[in-house]
Order: structure tokens, then C-alpha cells, then sequence
């Protein structure tokens, strides 16, 4: 009804960037905060970015001043500008949107307070 896809994800060499993208697809009204987390191998689950309907954003300490994260609410897409990328940015990369008004299959009015894309890897090599 609601699905969160993720493409950008890949391999890169300490230093350079990648740009995440992230499309909420489905019949969609509103989506009040989107964002990025991530998750490296024996580690928990960290916020890197999220962003209000309204263009609030929040970062996590780690990325400050070397990611961006953006979005285009008439296509429910929101994205990840990732510059000067270290070895320690790896990890996969989950989309999340919170508080998503929607139609169900039947027409009737819904209401989601998390959903998740399946991740993408982000590997930094040294």
C-alpha cells in the first residue's frame, strides 16, 4: 500500500560522494518527516538525517557539515547528499518515513506512523 524504494547505493573511495534517493510510492497525501538511518555490522541502528514537511532538518553528529539531505514532497522523495565519505560511513542505508497519510486499495483513508525501505549498502573503501 505504501512502499519506500532506495537507489544510489554503491562503492566509493574515501573522500568522494554518493547521492541516495528515496521515492514513497502509492496513493499518498502527506508525509510528515522522511529520513535516512544506517547500520554497520555489530552496531545499532544511528539517525543521519531527517527532514520535516516544512524543511526542518536534523543530522547526526558523525555527518555534519558532509552530508545534505533534501526533499520534493509532489514526488514523496527525499535524498542524500553524501560528500568526503570515510571508511566509517559504510553501512546499509534504510529510507524512513513517519506520519504517512494515505488511500488504501479500497479507497479509504489511512494512516502509517513508520515505514521502512529494505536498505541499501554504502561501502567506503580506504
Amino acid at each position: 500500500q505504501v512502499q519506500l524504494v532506495e537507489s544510489g547505493g554503491g562503492l566509493v573511495q574515501a573522500g568522494g560522494s554518493l547521492r541516495l534517493s528515496c521515492v514513497a510510492s502509492g496513493r499518498i497525501r502527506s508525509i510528515n518527516t522522511m529520513g535516512w538511518y544506517r547500520q554497520a555490522p555489530g552496531k545499532q541502528r544511528e539517525l543521519v538525517a531527517t527532514i520535516t514537511s516544512g524543511d526542518s532538518t536534523n543530522y547526526g553528529d558523525s555527518v555534519k557539515g558532509r552530508f545534505t539531505i533534501s526533499r520534493d514532497n509532489a514526488k514523496n522523495t527525499v535524498y542524500l547528499q553524501m560528500n568526503s565519505l570515510k571508511p566509517e560511513d559504510t553501512g546499509v542505508y534504510y529510507c524512513n518515513a513517519d506520519r504517512v497519510l494515505y488511500y488504501s486499495r479500497s479507497g479509504y483513508p489511512m494512516d502509517v506512523n513508520d515505514c521502512w525501505g529494505q536498505g541499501t549498502q554504502v561501502t567506503v573503501s580506504s
